[in-house]
């Protein structure tokens, strides 16, 4: 059984009535993309509220959790604190494919879940709105000496030309 289903049986077809939950979710799969993610074992902080209503049951939450990785600049690793919020209906019977129903007196949360969390991630994830990133030349984080820097490269198309300046001194 999925640690993502919750059971309604209580709340099916009694419009009115509420529940609050506090689930705290481990996960056996990651979560996330590529350079950003909530990896096995991360822990997803659910508070989950479930209303009966007429047509199926509303669920309202907040997700708290931390997503690790590392910057797409420097390369040093990061954490994001994550913290989204959602509300669906969990029909009784669906009308489309795309309807989140009750199946066997339960709603299944994680594609909801995994849904709001993936995007809430930033697509190039940076420590600091700041960071300056590696050199492209050698690799040295630009943070750690601000006074970097390469000599001038010579176009290989122009190097006979230096020559020919070398041999006149």
């Amino acid at each position: 059984m999925s640690k993502f289903l919750v059971p309604v049986h209580d709340l099916m077809n009694r419009s009115g009535l509420m529940r609050e939950h506090q689930l705290n979710i481990e996960l056996d799969a990651p979560m996330g993309i590529v350079g950003i993610e909530l990896g096995v074992g991360d822990t997803i902080e659910v508070g989950l509220r479930l209303e009966s209503v007429h047509e199926g049951i509303l669920a309202t939450a907040v997700i708290d959790s931390t997503a690790h990785g590392e910057c797409s600049r420097c390369l040093d690793k990061i954490e994001i604190p994550i913290e989204v919020d959602f509300q669906e209906l969990f029909a009784y019977s669906g009308v489309s494919e795309d309807d989140f129903t009750v199946v066997d007196e339960h709603i299944d949360l994680e594609p909801i879940i995994r849904d709001e969390v993936v995007l809430s991630l930033p697509f190039q994830p940076v420590c600091s709105p700041d960071c300056q990133g590696l050199c492209p030349e050698c690799g040295v984080k630009l943070a750690d000496d601000p006074s970097h820097a390469h000599e001038e490269q010579v176009d290989a198309r122009w190097s006979e030309l230096q020559n020919f300046r070398n041999k006149e001194e």
